[in-house]
Formats: structure tokens, C-alpha cells, sequence
């Protein structure tokens, strides 16, 4: 099997200082086993990482940068998010 055949996947690692896993590159690989074990012989050589993520790029959506301000934007439907509609008893001064 050719290497452009092979599925494409993306590693992420956990660096030992971090509690988050944070992407580091793609590789080929012709299942999720083999991905972990190279994504290990490429991505952790110094023994900086404590644990690796592999997912199948295909398997990535993504949304669409021109929904960006429908997701993104400040929610002013929902008025739980503003504190202006609760009763702040008397004698609080922090909440």
C-alpha cells in the first residue's frame, strides 16, 4: 500500500507540564495503532509526552468562518447570561 492511500491523521500530544492535549502534526497511517505508535517515533523523540491523541482527519468537521458571527457572537437572547434580572438580597456585597 502506497502512503497516499493510507488515511491521514491528526496527533495531538500532552505534554508532561500540560493538562491539555495540544496538536503537533498529521501523519499517514493504515489504522488508529500504527498512528499512535508513529505518531510516538516522530512527535514524543525526548520523552515530552504523556499522552497522544490520534483521530482521523476525515472524521474532522469544522465550522464555516463565515458563520463565524452567529457563533460566535454575545448571546443578548439570552438574558441568564446577564446578572441584570436577579434579586441580590440585602446585606450581599460580593457574589
Amino acid at each position: 500500500m502506497q502512503e497516499r492511500e493510507l488515511p491521514l491523521w491528526e496527533v495531538f500530544i500532552r505534554s508532561r507540564t500540560g493538562l491539555n492535549h495540544r496538536h503537533v502534526g498529521s501523519l499517514h497511517a493504515a489504522d488508529a495503532a500504527m498512528a499512535i505508535q508513529n505518531a510516538r517515533d516522530l512527535y514524543c523523540r525526548r520523552q515530552e509526552g504523556i499522552g497522544i491523541w490520534v483521530v482521523e482527519s476525515a472524521a474532522i468537521h469544522a465550522s464555516d468562518p463565515a458563520d463565524k458571527d452567529a457563533l460566535f457572537d454575545p448571546a443578548e437572547d439570552k438574558i441568564y447570561r446577564h446578572p441584570t434580572f436577579y434579586d441580590v438580597p440585602d446585606g450581599v456585597e460580593n457574589i
